[in-house]
């Protein structure tokens, strides 16, 4: 039953936040689901969703503190590099969101060829799931 509800076993559900107010909007959470199922089917993202996205990333990031507080228990997860097949694969063993809170150390993107849809992924569950996902910036994602 908790499953269905869309929460982990045992665990309350996910804290959800209004997003997109201000900002032009009408990207609720059914439309960052569709996007999340859109990128976990490996399908193109438009422009104007891959922006709308990130200026909700903004609103959901600048939110929080520079020291979150992290309870266990989490799946640490290291440099993904732009390997998007990769993530997957890490949501695949670890499990799916919001079943399985995720703390991320940066280095997002890079050496891989889709780091766009790797950043672009970890951004929608960030929003979607802001209390189960977790993004530490590395020095790749400085503006150096």
């Amino acid at each position: 039953a908790a499953a269905a509800a869309g929460r982990p076993p045992g665990g309350s559900a996910p804290r959800r936040r209004r997003i997109g107010r201000g900002r032009g909007g009408g990207m609720g959470p059914t439309n960052v689901d569709g996007l999340i199922e859109k990128l976990l089917g490996c399908q193109p993202v438009e422009e104007a969703e891959a922006r709308h996205l990130c200026d909700l990333a903004i609103e959901v990031l600048s939110e929080e503190s520079n020291l979150q507080p992290v309870e266990s228990p989490v799946t640490i997860c290291g440099d993904i590099h732009g390997q998007f097949f990769d993530l997957l694969e890490l949501f695949k063993v670890g499990g799916s969101m919001p079943g399985t809170k995720y703390l991320f150390l940066g280095d997002f993107v890079d050496r891989g060829f889709y780091s766009v849809e790797t950043l672009l992924l970890l951004f929608a569950l960030k929003i979607r799931y802001p209390d189960r996902i977790f993004l530490v910036r590395g020095n790749h994602e400085s503006r150096q």
